[in-house]
């Protein structure tokens, strides 16, 4: 079978340029992730477990305590990020050092593919060679994700938060990018099928130079906002066995909450919007648990808990 070569093969210039143009772009994404505190990534093995979401109020809050904050949804084919955070449809600005994000209301720099499409339901099509479109299709959505990451001009930020498609090669893909990400938030469900498929997405992340990696178990049980009783929405405790199981620890459990998809729907964080519920204050216990691992300490002008940094 013949080998394939990635961009960390090629030794030697071929009179094509290539080797030329990698290293421009290796360069170009190391001054980049040098203005950067700390990279986080928020991925899952499947779709569906409200990891976007999560995403933006995790953004949110930590924008809210004053902490500078970069959202890049690396999802090419299904974009949402952006509209989560309220900038759907903003332009972005061009500036000599590279692409201006653009700003969300609640102060966080955004990066999607749907702002780079003149019309919001286009599909995203690649032009692609007779022969290996799955292999031309990969290397050409890593391209687009490394200029996401590299050319877009971010200016210092505290904390850069990942958005990673569902599917555990995409985490692979994103590790040979960024190989030193310093946190990975695996969001998972309580149920079993939820637990089987994040069990490999636990397993690539605990085998890379990942330096933090924690579970946030989304969708644990509804509370009534009448009368307080919680309501099982499944019947395992898949998020709980996997911890046992991986020895890696639930940072965040986050109630099911329809105000939460409600208000991400509309391009409002429910944690802007409604500090005081379950679901926000479960995230400000995320975001808590983010600083601390990262040392950093915000001025908590939302909500939340806060406690000193780990010396």
């Amino acid at each position: 079978m013949r080998k394939i070569r990635t961009y960390q093969d090629v030794t030697h210039d071929t009179g094509s340029g290539l080797l030329e143009q990698v290293v421009d772009q290796q360069q170009r994404l190391a001054n980049r992730l040098a203005q950067v505190r700390s990279v986080v990534a928020i991925a899952s093995g499947k779709g569906g477990v409200g990891k976007s979401a999560i995403t933006a109020n995790l953004a949110a809050a930590l924008a809210g305590r004053g902490l500078t904050v970069g959202a890049a949804d690396a999802d090419l084919n299904g974009p949402s990020l952006g509209r989560m955070l309220g900038v759907s449809g903003a332009r972005l600005g061009d500036l000599p050092s590279g692409v201006a994000p653009a700003q969300s209301p609640s102060g966080v720099r955004v990066i999607s593919m749907e702002l780079l499409q003149n019309e919001e339901d286009a599909p995203l099509r690649w032009r692609e060679p007779g022969m290996g479109g799955f292999i031309w299709q990969s290397t050409l959505e890593t391209g687009v994700l490394r200029e996401f990451l590299g050319d877009v001009e971010w200016g210092e930020l505290d904390v850069l938060l990942v958005d990673v498609p569902p599917g555990t090669d995409k985490i692979g893909r994103l590790l040979e990018l960024v190989p030193e990400v310093d946190q990975m938030l695996l969001v998972t469900t309580p149920s079993e099928t939820a637990r089987f498929v994040v069990s490999k997405s636990v397993r690539m992340a605990r085998g890379a130079a990942v330096g933090t990696v924690a579970l946030v178990a989304n969708m644990v049980g509804h509370t009534c906002p009448e009368c307080g009783h919680v309501s099982e929405l499944f019947s395992g405790d898949g998020s709980k066995r996997l911890e046992e199981e991986s020895g890696i620890p639930v940072w965040a459990e986050i109630p099911f909450d329809p105000r939460l998809g409600a208000a991400t729907d509309s391009g409002t964080p429910l944690v802007t919007t409604d500090p005081d519920a379950h679901s926000s204050q479960a995230i400000f216990t995320l975001a808590d648990r983010v600083e601390e691992h990262v040392g950093i300490r915000g001025d908590d002008t939302i909500g939340g808990t806060v406690k000193e940094a780990d010396s």
